[in-house]
């Protein structure tokens, strides 16, 4: 007689998410190597829009109560069913510590969540593994705690640079209340994490990599005539972070005779402000702004354009990229790249040599366009590279093979 595989609880953020397609490459990947996991998200869908990736993953998804006053009856049942569990004591004692630095409703809306999380959470349930560092690690932390169960996490990019040190010390402490295990993916936040962790060993580089079956060969690429017009275009949400509002400044300081079209695609908070902006520099004309696309509606503006532009920068509040995938789906269509040497960027794009990289100033932006307008011939052998690098360095199967090791042991117990 067989056993039952172990079963692992996944605590997301938002279920499904447009932005977050490298979390279903991930948990797509898990499933087909055979890991039995169910989805626990701590808000309900906003996007209109989905990944054809989402339609593929068959695991159970439940929705935690994204405000506790929205479920009162279900939310005191679990906190009186958390007070009978073994471990409530020392969740309890975690959570004070915590919010006694942290007095937020954000904090006490984790612990509550925590709780029907714990109380929720199917009998054989082996692990917890949380996707992102800060929120749904808390969440992951208490419930665990109150379960006696490990709990690990994927850390990415905003989670790392904006949660305060003695928050990240204790989760990566070598303590019961700590993580079995985290993966991050770039060199540089892991650097960042192994020198809080209490071990360095704690931390994995798993980079997300991409699933190459997923896209489609990339078209053949030629220099662009140089009188021909260019195509700029960028994927990402109108975030401070992602810098489109140097990007729309430095396209107001292109040259009168360069005839260029920039389109955008992805939603944010700032879609008003900088579509002023674009109004403003009286460059409105020359910007589609698509909105948020599928999967199949990137790709085919991916290898209609010259140029891929991501102009990532350093937000007020620290936040700021990681490795974006997208660099890596514009690679996989060769499309010439240009970005900012940010966060982990360079750890893909080697500036010359597999895309061209700048600091985030409208200028510096605004001359790499110009030399790559009037040098149309470099854009195919970078974009070469950069697809060369991507097969060889930057695949999914790797990581989701570590990853997947490194899951099946916390579940039974290994150190």
């Amino acid at each position: 007689m067989t056993s039952k595989p172990a079963r692992l609880a996944v605590v997301v953020k938002g279920w499904p998410r447009l932005s977050e397609t490298f979390i279903a490459q991930e948990l797509a990947a898990l499933e087909q190597a055979g890991l039995v996991f169910e989805i626990w998200s701590l808000r309900h869908p906003t996007d209109t829009k989905t990944h054809p990736l989402h339609d593929q993953i068959r695991a159970p998804v439940h929705y935690l109560p994204e405000y506790l006053k929205d479920a009162p009856l279900r939310v005191l049942r679990a906190v009186l069913s958390a007070r009978q569990l073994p471990g409530f004591k020392a969740a309890w004692r975690c959570f004070r510590a915590d919010y006694a630095r942290d007095r937020t409703p954000n904090r006490a809306r984790r612990f509550g969540q925590a709780c029907v999380l714990a109380r929720e959470l199917p009998s054989d349930a082996a692990g917890i593994y949380a996707h992102f560092l800060h929120t749904p690690s808390s969440v992951a932390r208490y419930a665990a705690i109150l379960r006696g169960l490990p709990w690990s996490f994927s850390a990415h990019a905003k989670d790392i640079w904006t949660s305060p040190d003695w928050e990240l010390r204790e989760k990566l402490s070598g303590t019961t209340e700590g993580a079995a295990f985290g993966a991050t993916c770039t060199a540089f936040g892991a650097a960042h994490l192994r020198h809080l962790a209490d071990t360095p060993d704690r931390i994995d580089l798993v980079y997300h990599g991409l699933d190459l079956n997923r896209f489609p060969p990339p078209p053949a690429r030629t220099a662009r005539p140089p009188e021909a017009p260019l195509a700029l275009m960028s994927v990402g949400r109108l975030v401070e972070k992602k810098g489109f509002d140097r990007l729309i400044a430095a396209l107001a300081l292109l040259p009168g005779d360069l005839d260029w079209h920039w389109t955008h695609i992805g939603g944010g908070a700032l879609n008003q402000d900088m579509r002023a902006r674009a109004e403003a520099a009286g460059i409105a004309p020359r910007i589609t702004w698509r909105g948020a696309c599928d999967q199949p509606q990137v790709i085919a503006q991916m290898r209609a354009s010259d140029l891929f532009v991501l102009p990532s920068r350093i937000a007020a509040d620290g936040d700021r990229d990681g490795l974006p995938n997208v660099l890596m789906e514009a690679a996989s269509q060769k499309l010439p790249i240009l970005s900012t040497a940010v966060s982990a960027i360079p750890e893909f794009i080697e500036n010359g040599i597999h895309g061209m990289l700048t600091d985030d100033s409208p200028e510096s932006l605004a001359a790499a366009i110009r030399a790559f307008a009037t040098r149309p011939e470099a854009g195919p052998g970078m974009a070469e590279a950069a697809y060369a690098r991507l097969k060889t360095e930057f695949r999914m199967e790797p990581g989701i093979a570590q990853l997947t090791r490194r899951l099946n042991r916390m579940m039974d117990g290994a150190p």
